[in-house]
């Protein structure tokens, strides 16, 4: 029997489903059928977890770590966390300030939670991640979009959030580096604009998920260490899954003030209690063997680099394509305006042509650009934008 759609709540009618996984849904659906599909829809490094880590999880298995865990966490991988924020940034914090939840969009949606109601305002910078808008408008408040297109290097400037501030506005969104276009702000970038934040008293949420994933020199920034002020008005959000290649690990952290770590870990305490024990102790090798997972991740870093510039050259001999090279993350974000299609038929008729998967730009707010993960084999990213470049040219045609 099935439900009228009138009869569900308002916030199943009025939630969105993930474009980004409906995108790589479909072209693994076409690969199970046997084509020969060049995905550059996933959101994920194509790596698998370092040894090190699966072995401390399986240790802690064996072990009998498979009872509940404190809400927050265990409190070895939350000193290990702040530790962590110590060692990097200079940024002293207490374990009691952070949570560890079921992956990092859970860890948003907690932070949104824990401070806004039904009536705020949340500025979201576009592009943006998919899942934003979405948690904004599950916690009752209103999304409130701010684009930054590829003349400002998918940057927002002062001026432009200082435009979006109204009485109602409560948190701004950051994202740096950023899913989906790899931009990546500079500290005066960010002070600039966390000036304006905290001039109107707004709440920050920092989400530094891809903070290690970044390249040419350019460094992570970490906004809560601004001033003491600044740390007690930000949530910052980060996690296992991209730097260490955990993602169907699902774990997340957030450094937050007291006050806000708190009412994230009671919310937490009634709707997941805690992440799977045994996966956190994996996560706390991940932090307390370092070297080991240095060794991981520049291994990453050499080959996501490697593949950013082949696609990034690849993609602007194209005619009519033109795009930026992203600093950080593992994606670009090609503009492909030119052609006169939107962005969703583009993709649609790349993916049912050339057995080419991308994800429009418009689920990230930005029509007429399209994001292109490079979390993929040298060899896909080759044939894919051969056949997005024979695409193209046929639209020429």
């Amino acid at each position: 029997m099935s439900i009228p759609p009138a009869q569900l709540s308002t916030w199943a009618r009025n939630v969105s489903p993930s474009p980004t996984l409906a995108v790589d849904a479909k072209a693994k659906a076409l690969q199970a059928a046997g084509e020969d599909v060049c995905s550059f829809a996933a959101g994920e490094p194509d790596f698998d977890t370092p040894e090190h880590i699966k072995e401390a999880c399986i240790a802690a298995l064996k072990g009998g770590k498979t009872r509940y865990a404190p809400t927050p966490g265990i409190e070895p991988l939350r000193q290990a966390i702040a530790d962590r924020y110590l060692a990097e940034y200079g940024l002293k914090a207490a374990p009691s300030q952070v949570i560890v939840s079921p992956g990092g969009k859970y860890s948003c949606y907690l932070g949104v939670l824990a401070t806004c109601s039904p009536g705020d305002e949340v500025i979201i910078p576009a592009p943006f991640w998919v899942s934003y808008p979405e948690m904004v408008k599950l916690a009752g408040a209103t999304p409130k979009f701010v684009l930054a297109d590829d003349k400002t290097g998918f940057r927002l400037t002062p001026a432009m959030v200082e435009a979006a501030i109204t009485p109602r506005t409560k948190l701004l969104i950051l994202n740096s580096p950023s899913n989906p276009t790899g931009a990546v702000y500079s500290r005066q970038e960010l002070d600039a604009i966390v000036a304006v934040a905290m001039k109107h008293n707004l709440y920050i949420l920092s989400d530094e998920m891809y903070e290690h994933l970044v390249y040419d020199g350019a460094r992570p920034t970490c906004i809560a260490t601004f001033s003491k002020d600044v740390e007690a008005r930000t949530i910052t959000v980060a996690g296992f899954s991209k730097t260490y290649a955990m993602t169907g690990w699902r774990i997340g952290t957030t450094l937050a003030p007291a006050p806000i770590a708190k009412a994230m870990s009671e919310l937490q305490s009634q709707m997941s209690s805690n992440v799977t024990t045994f996966a956190q102790f994996g996560a706390l090798a991940a932090l307390t063997e370092k070297a080991k997972t240095q060794a991981a991740l520049s291994a990453m870093l050499v080959a996501f680099d490697r593949r950013r510039r082949l696609l990034h050259g690849e993609l602007n001999k194209i005619p009519g394509v033109s795009c930026l090279l992203a600093e950080g993350a593992f994606y670009l974000f090609p503009n492909i305006s030119r052609f006169g299609l939107t962005d969703l038929d583009f993709c649609n008729r790349l993916l049912d042509t050339e057995k080419v998967a991308a994800v429009p730009g418009s689920a990230f707010g930005a029509e007429g650009y399209l994001r292109l993960s490079y979390a993929t084999s040298d060899e896909i990213i080759q044939k894919g934008v051969a056949r997005l470049a024979r695409f193209c040219a046929n639209l020429k045609a």
